[in-house]
């Protein structure tokens, strides 16, 4: 079930889609050959194609060389893990669909169909948009400014619940930061059977660390002013008990 929040700025799903493959780590390979999966064995060119580096017994290497009639089809998938735990830590998968040949040595792929799968659903990504967008700025270092902020302030997480609609913290047992991005941060709130996930917009846009520090600082400035969840009062007083 999906939390009642206002969304700001978000990320376009062509970004978001440059994001995840610009964060992933592994990826899977389908192919006609057989189907297999690399880890830390992808970059990304600017244009978004996808080189990746296969040990010589690889049967896509055997069918890019081997192609009768020019190059052979696969289709990419990347998962979008959160990084820090919580209920259904994928939070989306991108395929990219179409051709790959061999170019120095490195398998080249160029996507024919790119597809985005999130909570909300299957989205079709324009090629050209993909191919022009930039990932966030934020991609890169988003699984360490996470963990942080889980590990080290807990206490800044509870605060930041004082800027979420009271509704949405109703029998709330753990909230964890799930995901930022240059426009914003997202919680996920669980309960004991379910999950919502709340986005925290920036005032402005983060394009470095140095400035999402401040934009968490003006958040948590926010939550301070703010009074304590009527939710997580009762919660508190019941553990006490």
């Amino acid at each position: 079930m999906a939390d009642s929040q206002d969304w700001a700025a978000v990320p376009g799903v062509a970004e978001r889609a440059r994001s995840v493959l610009a964060a992933a780590w592994s990826c899977t390979v389908t192919a006609d050959g057989g189907r297999e999966e690399f880890v830390g064995a992808h970059t990304v060119t600017d244009d978004g194609r996808v080189l990746l580096r296969v040990p010589e017994g690889s049967v896509l290497l055997a069918a890019a060389i081997c192609a009768p009639r020019g190059e052979p089809s696969a289709v990419l998938e990347f998962a979008d893990v959160a990084p820090v735990p919580v209920r259904q830590r994928i939070r989306a998968r991108l395929w990219i669909a179409g051709w790959f040949a061999v170019e120095d040595g490195l398998l080249a792929f160029r996507a024919s169909r790119v597809v985005l799968r999130r909570a909300s659903g299957a989205e079709l990504v324009d090629r050209d948009e993909f191919t022009a967008a930039a990932p966030d700025p934020l991609a890169p270092a988003e699984a360490g400014l996470l963990t942080h902020l889980a590990d080290a302030h807990p206490d800044a997480v509870e605060r930041l619940t004082r800027l979420v609609d009271p509704d949405s913290l109703h029998a709330v047992t753990r909230v964890q930061p799930l995901a930022v991005d240059r426009h914003g941060l997202t919680l996920r709130i669980e309960r004991a059977r379910a999950h919502g996930d709340v986005r925290l917009p920036f005032h402005a846009p983060a394009d470095t660390v140095a400035q999402l520090t401040e934009r968490m600082h003006v958040l948590l400035a926010q939550a301070s002013a703010a009074g304590c969840p009527r939710a997580l009062q009762r919660q508190r007083a019941d553990g006490d008990r």
